[in-house]
């Protein structure tokens, strides 16, 4: 079984991850910032490591991979903030690309969203602006990074019960794209799980196709 570092541990999405990858056998690692939330990740099956991304160096960063198959960004400023959004969904995301190269871990599995491009064609003068711009920007770094990467491109994230089912979108979807934070989660584990998901985008929201079949 594998050793997983999950980034961003007490976000939504990494807290329906974490077990799943847990119940599969697997060693889970869940950065965390706030120490109070480590019971909250204890109660996953995962090991709390509490590390503020936005400030950890790559070093840092390195210390934290050492022994790691995986790591999963699945972290996030939140938005409102515009100075500190660039800082997590851009800087701090290529440092930890950078630190999973120096640290021998291959594989990064991306949490983006459905549709982060380069040409986003958000304007500037639209509160999205920075996070669309962060996330497209951190996208193409790790694309360019040389890792077995996975980039997954979930659309409007809800609380549904998980369908276990989603469509896979073109870049230039513009549809409706509410997607389940529990079938992000099993995205996640599918792209892991399966290396016919390597070096790939996968843009999607819930819909029709098996999860494991659409990642595939």
């Amino acid at each position: 079984m594998a050793n997983y570092l999950i980034i961003g541990g007490h976000g939504k999405v990494a807290l329906l991850a974490a077990p799943l990858l847990v119940d599969e056998g697997h060693s889970v690692t869940s950065i965390i910032r706030n120490p109070d939330h480590t019971s909250d990740v204890e109660n996953t099956g995962a090991k709390p490591l509490v590390l503020d991304i936005e400030s950890a160096t790559v070093d840092d960063l390195v210390e934290a991979m050492g022994g790691m198959d995986a790591v999963v960004w699945s972290a996030g400023a939140g938005g409102g903030n515009p100075a500190r959004t660039r800082a997590v969904d851009y800087e701090a995301a290529t440092r930890s690309i950078d630190a999973a190269k120096q640290a021998g871990v291959g594989r990064y599995v991306m949490v983006s969203h459905l549709g982060s491009r380069l040409d986003h064609g958000v304007p500037e003068d639209n509160s999205f602006h920075t996070y669309a711009t962060a996330k497209a920007e951190a996208d193409e770094y790790l694309r360019a990074s040389g890792l077995d990467f996975t980039i997954l491109g979930p659309g409007s994230l809800t609380l549904e019960e998980p369908s276990g089912s989603i469509t896979v979108h073109q870049a230039d979807y513009d549809g409706p794209s509410e997607t389940s934070r529990s079938n992000v989660a099993r995205t996640i584990v599918a792209a892991l799980n399966n290396n016919g998901s390597i070096c790939k985008t996968i843009r999607y929201s819930d819909g029709d196709t098996p999860i494991d079949t659409a990642i595939d």
